[in-house]
């Protein structure tokens, strides 16, 4: 039944009174009953085994429940079964973080499944209460060991606490909901609503400036910096360009219009280990900081889906212009970053259905560019296995490139591929007979090679102490001259790395 809902329900004997009867009513009755339904009240097993029995005496709102790094505000007294008090916290309730827990087990374990506004009573056994050794107070009755509890409490409300990295180091706690589902993302333009809107942008990349009011402290209190407040300007930047430390940056890309939130920051994402002088006090060294931000509106970037083939090859070429920037300023991560925003842009280019063969030309040229780009930032962050599958890339479209050659043949004697990177160099070579930088990097190979044959040979004698001859004299020979052959071989290496910048170096200008 419904609430409110009437019914008349008829009775057969058997499921009424029986052959017996009872007063007014005769032996083998059929009875007829006429029900209204006025309320009902729910009730859950919160632990699924009886120790937390939860009746919802009011239904709540659509938030909630809490997690367990949320702050909550929650009005609750509870009584023995006597229903002498133990504890009140009064109608202004009491504020407290779930993960700190509070009063006793059971009462966190009922408000992570309540709703802002909910009022419940619990029935609470033993376990989950103060168990066998109960609880001394002072001001309040004692609760003698193995009591039962009654508690009715109230979640007043709450606010949501967010772990932004993953690792509890910066965390942002909601002070005041954000309008819509939508938040702020890379390149998105956030004003204060005391200024205009600052478009100091390239509109054709999509990045737009930022503008974020917030005032920051440390643990004590202490303001060392403010931004759209009393007077001072905000603070302008692009989010993931390293404009600002990295905490405030990834908490600022998840608010929404609107929102108002209190982000703490450990220092492994803020100031570090330095101290940082600030325009209103000294940041000390592995400072733990505290910032008090305001997002009151932002514009978000194009997707690629969302462009024309027209904007999407102009925005990738914009990006590649920043990466390459970035690159020459020893910047390889967010250059990568860059590179790959150019292939995700080139990717939807003609999803439209048309595509001239000039924008497939340039859209051809955009991608190889980027590989090769890409490829020369893993190259310096040592991720060899990334570079030699940017290289494929470009091999598997242009067989013969040189610098895909090239590069590959780096990330192979990195990962001590020797073979493969003969092979690429091989391949270079008769490509471009006169490529110094061929050249240096065949002669790098080659005393890589010899060592990997003295450490063979080496292996190879410690196996079999009692070889012939010959394997000896050939271990020997191999030996003769290894001092003059090593710092050959250093001095190989360090031409061939200066090669390696030096290309690096001029596909950024070229390409």
């Amino acid at each position: 039944m419904r609430r409110g809902e009437v019914a008349l329900f008829t009775l057969p004997p058997e499921l009424a009174y029986g052959a017996s009867g009872r007063a007014g009513i005769p032996p083998n009755a059929v009875v007829q009953l006429e029900v209204e339904l006025l309320s009902w009240i729910t009730v859950v097993d919160v632990c699924k085994d009886g120790g937390i029995i939860k009746k919802i005496l009011e239904n709540g709102e659509q938030i909630g429940p809490p997690g367990d790094l949320d702050e909550v505000r929650v009005n609750y007294k509870a009584m023995l079964v006597d229903g002498t008090i133990v504890a009140d916290t009064r109608d202004e309730g009491v504020e407290f973080y779930i993960k700190d827990g509070h009063f006793c087990p059971a009462l966190v374990k009922a408000i992570k499944t309540m709703k802002k506004g909910e009022r419940v009573n619990l029935v609470v056994q033993p376990q989950y209460g103060f168990g066998e050794v109960g609880k001394k107070s002072n001001e309040l009755p004692s609760i003698p060991p193995k009591s039962t509890l009654s508690i009715s409490a109230e979640l007043l409300s709450f606010k949501r606490v967010i772990d932004i990295t993953g690792d509890l180091k910066v965390k942002k706690k909601v002070l005041r909901e954000g309008e819509g589902t939508v938040t702020a993302n890379e390149g998105a333009a956030v004003t204060d609503r005391n200024y205009l809107w600052i478009t100091k942008c390239r509109c054709n990349s999509g990045s737009v400036s930022l503008l974020v009011r917030y005032k920051a402290m440390l643990e004590d209190g202490t303001v060392f910096e403010r931004k759209g407040i009393d007077g001072e300007q905000p603070l302008e930047f692009i989010t993931d360009e390293e404009q600002t430390i990295v905490g405030l940056d990834r908490a600022v890309s998840t608010m929404k219009k609107n929102e108002y939130a209190l982000v703490t920051i450990s220092p492994e994402y803020g100031f570090g280990s330095t101290e940082v002088k600030q325009d209103l006090a000294v940041v000390p060294p592995s400072s733990t900081i505290l910032y008090e931000v305001e997002m009151l509106d932002f514009v978000r970037e194009k997707a690629p889906w969302e462009m024309s083939n027209a904007e999407r090859i102009e925005a990738a070429a914009w990006k590649k212009e920043e990466g390459n920037q970035l690159f020459k300023n020893g910047k390889y991560q967010r250059a990568a970053k860059k590179y790959d925003k150019v292939l995700q842009a080139a990717d939807y280019v003609g999803e439209d259905g048309y595509l001239t063969g000039d924008d497939e030309k340039v859209v051809k040229s955009l991608r190889v560019s980027c590989w090769l780009n890409g490829a020369a930032c893993s190259l310096k962050l040592n991720n060899f296995g990334e570079a030699i599958n940017l290289c494929s890339k470009i091999l598997d479209v242009e067989s013969c490139n040189v610098k895909a050659l090239y590069r590959r043949a780096q990330a192979y004697m990195g990962i001590s591929e020797l073979h493969s990177a003969e092979m690429d160099i091989k391949r270079a070579s008769e490509a471009d007979p006169h490529n110094r930088e061929i050249k240096l990097i065949q002669k790098s190979l080659k005393q890589l090679q010899a060592e990997s044959n003295r450490r063979d040979a080496k292996l190879y004698k410690a196996m079999f102490p009692s070889t012939s001859k010959d394997a000896s004299t050939a271990a020997k020979r191999l030996k003769t001259g290894e001092d003059d052959t090593r710092d050959e071989y250093v001095s190989a290496m360090e031409a061939g790395n200066a090669s390696v910048d030096q290309a690096a170096s001029d596909t950024t200008a070229k390409t």
